[in-house]
């Protein structure tokens, strides 16, 4: 896969455009969702354990190199065209406006980017589910009160139908369609019978990964997770894990940071305690391996979750969730600096 990754690199510094046109369809050849670089993304789940981390980031570079590449031959076109006499000359005299990425896609791409760095690939699935992937296989037992319809959105009269809860479901369609080695994140929308509030909104967004190998231990989810927090938020970053419960997950743990506002002396973002929550985290219960055909006594993982929102929250002092969903440009603009 390296041989082929060097030989789409030299094809990509190669290329070359004499139009906006052109160049819009080298974008689409190597980077639109169904494109070059997305299709080596999809195999990159078939490559062996040990070569990850190394296609890993030749990925990564390929990426960049044809997303700068691009970016080039659109500025040469543009200032081309302008000289070759093609101004537009109706376009208004005003300048116009550049938009700005939303505070949520920076976070989740962001986030994406680390666990890429430490070989985990994105995997996807429907927000319309059934009980089983969102709750049966999760170990959620049948009077679980996450089943209530005061916590999920049901669709219509069956009652097996619902908006996912949380994007554990698209774990669960890995692990009954991939043998392990599994090594995944799974970004998306989530859904909660919740009222609208500064701190709680009826839809978020979630990043949770999976590992499930041969003997993979609870050291393994530790320094995975002291990897991401001082990547997200700095290298000066401490973590502790306090025990806590999840259904599909045994023994289960939930992650604080140090605050950063403080340096953990306590202060009135962290309550004085010093550290923040960011995340919940496991390994992966015997049960839910069993329930989704895989075998617990040869095989092992962890699974971690985090809201995209909270990490959003942490990094930019967003105190009211609405905000994220208004659409209001002024709040946009703000960072149109973090791109």
């Amino acid at each position: 896969m390296l041989e082929k990754i060097k030989a789409i690199g030299a094809e990509i510094d190669a290329a070359t455009a004499s139009d906006a046109s052109e160049v819009e369809a080298l974008r689409i050849k190597y980077l639109s969702k169904k494109g070059i670089i997305s299709s080596l993304m999809n195999d990159f789940r078939t490559v062996p354990a040990e070569q990850k981390r190394e296609i890993g980031q030749a990925l990564n570079e390929l990426k960049t190199r044809a997303t700068e590449r691009i970016n080039v031959l659109k500025e040469a076109c543009e200032a081309g065209g302008n000289a070759a006499g093609s101004l537009d000359l109706t376009r208004t005299a005003a300048p116009v406006a550049l938009g700005s990425r939303h505070p949520l896609s920076l976070v989740r791409e962001q986030i994406i980017d680390i666990f890429r760095r430490l070989g985990f690939t994105i995997a996807e699935g429907p927000e319309i589910e059934d009980d089983w992937h969102v709750f049966e296989s999760l170990n959620f037992a049948a009077d679980h009160p996450a089943r209530d319809m005061q916590d999920t959105f049901f669709i219509g009269r069956q009652p097996d139908v619902l908006l996912r809860t949380h994007t554990s479901s698209v774990q669960t369609r890995v692990m009954t369609s991939q043998k392990p080695p599994i090594r995944i994140i799974c970004p998306g929308r989530v859904y909660r019978n919740e009222a609208i509030s500064a701190r709680a909104h009826c839809f978020f967004h979630q990043v949770e990964a999976l590992y499930i190998d041969k003997n993979v231990s609870f050291a393994d989810l530790r320094q995975t997770l002291l990897y991401f927090a001082r990547e997200m938020f700095g290298p000066q970053t401490d973590i502790r894990l306090r025990p806590s419960y999840f259904p599909f997950t045994e023994p289960s743990a939930e992650m604080d940071i140090s605050c950063d506002l403080c340096g953990g002396k306590g202060c009135s973002f962290c309550k004085g305690t010093g550290w923040v929550e960011i995340l919940g985290c496991g390994m992966v219960d015997p049960n839910v391996l069993s329930a989704c055909g895989i075998d617990p006594n040869e095989y092992s993982g962890f699974a971690l979750g985090m809201g995209i929102e909270r990490i959003t929250n942490l990094k930019y002092r967003v105190k009211d969730l609405r905000l994220f969903s208004e659409n209001d440009v002024r709040f946009l603009d703000e960072f149109t600096a973090a791109h």
